[in-house]
């Protein structure tokens, strides 16, 4: 089986036995929480969608030479340097963040890269930074951790081959 069919029914299985149990300690809890799941919805549908179209957009406008050749498997520590900047850079949450990486990953990028990035975006992302209050909280967050996206994708590189 697919993994991707794998996941689908394992999360399909998952929510129908919720379902039950919900079911089963109050008839009308399955109803709330199809309705929390819509409220959910309304919130992710406005991000993802001008994601998913940015990061196919990407995909037949950037050349995946280009790709191939500045994150590719035979990028070096610039590559991993760069993408850790795109991760601190990139707006927004998991629904901006991981249409971006399918889109890098289908045109080129290698592994080691696309960990930089990740790890960059969820150790420093700007909507974090931002979000936390006060700079010493932010130094004493960020300054220790600023090698790891970089040193993650080394690893990745070392002992992962594409």
């Amino acid at each position: 089986m697919r993994p991707d069919l794998l996941s689908t029914l394992v999360l399909a299985v998952v929510a129908v036995v919720l379902g039950i149990l919900a079911y089963l300690r109050d008839p009308g809890l399955p109803l709330l929480g199809v309705k929390n799941s819509a409220s959910m919805l309304w919130f992710i549908v406005p991000r993802l969608v001008p994601a998913i179209l940015i990061a196919g957009l990407l995909q037949v406008l950037v050349p995946q030479e280009v790709v191939s050749r500045h994150f590719g498997r035979e990028s070096g520590l610039r590559a991993l340097v760069i993408a850790s900047l795109a991760g601190v850079l990139t707006p927004g949450g998991p629904m901006v963040t991981v249409p971006l990486m399918v889109a890098l990953a289908n045109s080129g990028a290698s592994m080691a890269p696309l960990v930089a990035y990740m790890t960059s975006w969820s150790l420093f992302g700007m909507q974090r930074i931002i979000a936390w209050e006060g700079w010493r909280f932010v130094a004493v967050r960020v300054v220790p951790s600023l090698a790891f996206p970089v040193v993650a994708g080394w690893l990745v590189k070392v002992f992962y081959q594409d």
